[in-house]
């Protein structure tokens, strides 16, 4: 039976260009839509530029032209960049659009009819010389705790969260001016009177993976939610709230809405009806989305769904942030890539099967290693599944397909079987296995060609019938590979189209040969990455960074607060000497790890609960994510300090601290313990 499914991938906020960190989740979502339409369902991929805030209102000043024609250009852009990666979108629309500023009004109105608004007085810093209310991320100044200076407005390094009033001496970044404490109407949303609705359909609805359903559970749903703010006094560039004039909705009010207005441009384009899609059962709608927009995607949005009475998400697919080398991107070292700077450099089906390669079903980050790059797409895509293709189809013009299918010792019998184990890891998102399965037919077909020399019975007049037969072979099961690859690589499979004079159109197409055709001369298809052109990219990436800054740094308005942060911490002295006697304070015990599990919202975290024998249980955060998979943490001794003061972190309370040594990311090794320890002995 034919699905119907509408997607969405988060919409990008227009206040800056696309870089290969945002390409992770766009890439993600485009090869999972070009799956299900091959499967032959009925998929359509809806997303729209972010375009509302502060941010967007505050860089067009500067740039001295109206929000309109910032976001236009921004737009224009965005859309150029995707297009340059393959990404397809059956609707690109905008959030400022009149479809969106109506089904906004309409959900709105149904949480006033539900009574979920709530209206108060906030005091909030206001910047005199930009004439605005600061947002935290606009606000710096000195910890209140630890007297570290220039630190955002809502926590510091130390760990320490404030709100943006208790910061001593604050700056505003957007004019440098003293800001001054101002009180304005705000509105909220009081997400607690549908807290049995949210864990309800957190618990039955199977919507999102099990290590965020536990997330949302044990952080929130275990307490009463807080209220949304979710709208801001003017001047702010978005839409009047109709019954409360002066006042915006709040950015993430309007983002997500933006999802369905998008839809609803679609429908007036294709003669469709927008309850089709957003209020039916009989479609799904699948959200994906990076981790540290869990919660808006996971307890506002199907809030406001259900009060308006739309579909909810049949998934939201939440996957991790992209490192490079380990590292979080960076301005400085070139890291922070922007689509238009690797499109110079480098062919975007090379980054396309490298994301596929690392992406999981799971919450966790990828990381993109120069060197583990150039292997992958060199080994596999040039030498493995190009190649089979490379070394007959010189011939194949030749001589074309033979009538019939030649005995192959069953590679083409076995690679057809294998189709639905690779379509089930497309479905699951598990991209990573699908790619490792495909590898494995690749690796199995091209001892094929290696045996059978085709180059030296071209030399020979007698065993042309022989050289036909074993091309045959080789294109057909090139063509198995370039449909299961078809969604990661669509210029690959309409380079095997063209070869073979048959477009790859249906997934159902891997199960039966071609034979008596004719095969069009070979054009080459795929060239080896060239580390020296990643170094070219990398370097560009830091000039234009550098030239960023300069400017930035001339501006009376710096914008730099918009930008990724991608200053290193200071080095810092090495602490005052401690006495052997007060190290002996620290009290390290043994504890069994009773569970592990992802931290969506951190990068470098899992959190831990440990045993120290009979009830005693910790809930301790451990910055061991990139070396250990927690699944196999589990059961395992570990050494922990016991007597650490309890650390309030935005992810919840640590309890202690679990000792481990090494440089840092994967090279992280917790301390061994015998496995005759009891949970609770004192380690000396």
């Amino acid at each position: 039976m034919t699905r119907r499914i509408l997607v969405t991938s988060a919409l990008p906020y227009a206040n800056g260009p696309i870089h290969i960190g945002h390409l992770v989740e766009y890439i993600q979502t485009d090869i999972w839509v070009r799956f299900q339409k091959l499967r032959g369902n009925r998929c359509i991929y809806v997303c729209a530029d972010d375009t509302h805030g502060t941010a967007i209102m505050i860089r067009a000043r500067k740039e001295g032209r109206s929000e309109e024609a910032l976001i236009a250009a921004m737009s224009e852009s965005h859309q150029r960049d995707f297009d340059g990666f393959g990404i397809q979108f059956d609707n690109y629309g905008s959030t400022h659009s009149d479809e969106n500023r109506t089904i906004c009004a309409k959900i709105w109105q149904s949480l006033r009819d539900k009574d979920l608004i709530a209206e108060r007085p906030v005091e909030q810093l206001y910047d005199p010389e930009a004439e605005t209310f600061l947002a935290d991320r606009f606000v710096r100044g000195t910890c209140p705790k630890c007297g570290r200076t220039d630190q955002p407005g809502d926590n510091c390094v130390c760990g320490h969260t404030y709100s943006p009033t208790d910061l001593i001496d604050p700056k505003s970044t957007l004019s440098g001016a003293t800001p001054i404490l101002r009180e304005s109407t705000h509105l909220f949303v009081e997400l607690e009177k549908l807290h049995g609705f949210l864990a309800d359909w957190i618990d039955t609805s199977d919507a999102l993976q099990s290590e965020t359903a536990n997330y949302l559970k044990g952080h929130f749903l275990a307490n009463e939610l807080r209220d949304w703010d979710i709208s801001r006094p003017g001047p702010y560039f978005g839409f009047e709230i109709p019954d409360s004039p002066g006042n915006f909705w709040y950015v993430w009010f309007d983002a997500p809405i933006g999802y369905i207005a998008s839809t609803q441009q679609w429908c007036d384009s294709n003669g469709e009806k927008l309850e089709d899609w957003w209020n039916s059962d009989s479609c799904e709608i699948h959200h994906f989305i990076g981790k540290d927009i869990t919660y808006f995607h996971t307890l506002f949005w199907p809030g406001m769904l259900e009060s308006a009475g739309f579909r909810l998400p049949t998934k939201v697919r939440i996957h991790g942030f992209l490192t490079v080398a380990g590292e979080k991107m960076s301005k400085s070292t070139g890291t922070l890539v922007s689509a238009e700077t690797y499109l110079k450099y480098s062919n975007p089906s090379y980054l396309r099967y490298f994301y596929a390669t690392k992406l999981t079903p799971r919450v966790e980050d990828l990381d993109l290693g120069i060197d583990e790059f150039t292997e992958k797409v060199n080994s596999d895509l040039v030498g493995k599944v190009v190649n089979l293709a490379s070394r007959v189809g010189k011939f194949a013009s030749t001589t074309g397909l033979s009538k019939q299918y030649p005995d192959d010792g069953g590679l083409f019998a076995a690679a057809a079987k294998a189709g639905d184990e690779i379509a089930a890891a497309y479905e699951a998102c598990d991209f990573s296995r699908a790619m490792r399965r495909i590898m494995e037919l690749a690796d199995a077909a091209n001892p094929f060609v290696e045996h059978a020399k085709p180059w030296e019975m071209k030399k020979d007049a007698e065993r042309q019938g022989e050289l036909q037969d074993v091309c045959t072979v080789a294109l057909n099961l090139f063509r198995q590979l370039a449909i299961y690859i078809a969604p990661v690589l669509p210029d690959l499979a309409k380079q095997c189209g063209d070869l073979l004079g048959s477009p790859i159109t249906s997934w159902d197409q891997s199960k039966t040969p071609l034979v008596g055709i004719p095969v069009a001369k070979f054009q080459r298809m795929m060239d080896r990455v060239q580390s020296k052109d990643l170094k070219k990219m990398i370097d560009e990436s830091k000039e234009l960074a550098a030239a960023d800054a300069a400017q930035d740094n001339a501006s009376p308005t710096n914008d730099a607060a918009f930008n990724d942060s991608d200053q290193p911490l200071k080095d810092e002295p090495i602490a005052d000497e401690i006495s052997i006697d007060e190290f002996a304070k620290v009290d390290l015990r043994v504890a069994r790890v009773v569970s592990a599990e992802h931290v969506p919202e951190a990068n470098k975290l899992l959190k831990l609960t440990l045993s120290l024998g009979g009830d005693e249980r910790r809930q301790v955060f451990a910055g061991i994510k990139a070396a250990y998979d927690p699944e196999k943490l589990v059961g395992r001794l570990v050494v922990m300090a016991a007597n650490l003061k309890p650390r309030k972190m935005r992810f919840g309370l640590s309890e202690g601290m679990v000792t481990a040594a090494g440089p840092g990311g994967e090279e992280v090794f917790i301390l061994g313990v015998d496995e005759g320890a009891q949970p609770g002995q004192r380690v000396h």
